[in-house]
């Protein structure tokens, strides 16, 4: 008699831990934390960061003047423009969504995406 509840008792266990387990959320297929660079007021590139396996460099031009770009895994960053004030430059590595590299005089915007739709808790925006 005690071996059949303990079968049944096993058996709702694992139900249970079964049902409990299909709540939690999976991983997020898709992109990763893309990075997306518009040069004025236009996309022109996104990368998929997650997935860069080896570091390089692009250069973006405009009217107003060129950025260099370096991309590695997870971040990336403006290492070279010929703006007058260097802003994007000193801004450094990104890799989230907090802050992104701005480049005014060349009208440049380097964001990352990839948080999915969750809300920023700082800004209180869909990110």
């Amino acid at each position: 008699m005690w071996k059949k509840h303990k079968f049944w008792g096993i058996l709702f266990s694992l139900l249970f831990l079964s049902a409990l387990a299909s709540l939690l959320p999976l991983p997020r297929l898709g992109k990763g934390h893309v990075a997306r660079i518009t040069s004025e007021g236009k996309v022109i590139k996104e990368i998929d960061l997650d997935l860069v396996s080896e570091p390089y460099e692009f250069t973006v031009e405009t009217s107003n003047g060129y950025n260099r770009i370096r991309v590695e895994k997870g971040k990336i960053a403006v290492i070279d423009a010929d703006c007058p004030d260097k802003v994007c430059q000193k801004t450094g590595w990104i890799s989230g969504s907090l802050q992104p590299i701005l480049c005014l005089p060349h009208e440049l915007v380097i964001e990352i995406l990839g948080e999915g739709s969750e809300v920023d808790a700082i800004s209180g925006g869909v990110s």
